[in-house]
């Protein structure tokens, strides 16, 4: 075998001279006199909309603009000042919001199917959430590209606006399952925004529902963590932790709950890396000054990453 590759070294070489001379060939008819590359002669063809039934006149329709209400969206952004960099600042924050909307609106759904024991549809809405959130923590990315300096130069216009302010954030953390009343207070000014704030967290969460749903599937759960004071936070529960455990032990038997489980997990874990990329930009843009909104920044920030939705999921896997 050794000999027969050998005798074919001199067929193999002569083969590649053939098609590096073919190359250099092929490369010298692509050039222009002034040596610059370019590609091969291509005839330009304006392109044929002749074929397309496009509609030039939209007549009594409303337009795409119109649907979107894009004039209104991209009015929305209105700098404090002449700084070349708030543009970013403001429409990463209000890009945010808009999936943040999303979310909300998934959520919700999610949970009123869980409340119905119709699981199927609640597993598609909590996927869309994590991919939501996916998108959520790309766009720090983008926003670290603004330097101290650039920050600078504006943060004095906002004033004590800030993203603890967020409404609809307070509304993620009291849908999912994390509450601490004292949070909507500085909404009292906004009557609307207070009042939908303190609905969601007198209202069961995500997790008081999956919990109601693992009762009514006949597993152990405390009266207590049944009907209580919703807007008390959370306390994890080893008759819960046992519930849960239950169901991964058993997997074939209650498929679908263990799905649920691995859907909060999935949607507990994407909320930390977004709060944890929320920190790390933060830390580099300010370093460790304090918030515009009173908090201590990072080190406010840093405390969120000790949270957790759903703690039962993550304590049980240390007993699997």
């Amino acid at each position: 075998m050794d000999q027969f590759w050998q005798q074919q070294k001199p067929f193999a070489r002569r083969t590649e001279r053939v098609i590096v001379v073919a190359a250099i060939d092929h490369w010298k008819t692509c050039m222009h006199d002034d040596d610059k590359p370019a590609g091969p002669a291509m005839p330009y063809r304006p392109r044929d909309l002749s074929d397309e039934q496009v509609h030039w006149d939209l007549g009594e329709s409303q337009s795409y603009g119109q649907y979107l209400n894009l004039e209104k969206i991209l009015s929305a952004q209105q700098p404090a000042s002449y700084e070349h960099d708030e543009m970013l600042f403001i429409i990463i924050h209000q890009a945010s919001e808009l999936w943040m909307k999303l979310c909300l609106h998934e959520l919700t759904a999610a949970l009123d199917h869980i409340r119905r024991d119709d699981l199927g549809p609640s597993f598609k809405m909590l996927t869309r959430v994590a991919r939501i959130q996916a998108q959520l923590v790309q766009s720090w990315d983008v926003l670290a590209t603004l330097t101290p300096a650039d920050y600078s130069a504006f943060r004095n216009h906002l004033g004590r606006a800030s993203g603890f302010q967020s409404v609809q954030y307070r509304l993620l953390e009291f849908i999912i399952g994390n509450k601490t009343a004292q949070m909507i207070e500085v909404h009292k000014r906004e009557a609307d925004a207070y009042a939908t704030l303190q609905r969601a967290l007198h209202s069961p969460s995500l997790y008081d529902e999956c919990l109601r749903l693992l009762s009514r599937r006949g597993f152990e759960i405390p009266d207590d963590y049944l009907d209580r004071d919703w807007s008390q936070p959370y306390r994890p529960s080893k008759q819960v932790a046992a519930a849960w455990l239950a169901v991964y032990h058993s997997v074939d038997d209650h498929w679908d709950l263990y799905e649920l489980a691995e859907k909060l997990v999935d949607l507990d874990q994407k909320f930390q890396l977004w709060r944890f990329s929320h920190m790390k930009t933060v830390e580099r843009i300010i370093g460790y000054k304090r918030g515009t909104g009173g908090t201590g920044g990072v080190s406010y920030l840093a405390k969120a990453l000790e949270l957790y939705f759903f703690p039962e999921l993550w304590t049980i896997r240390t007993a699997m």
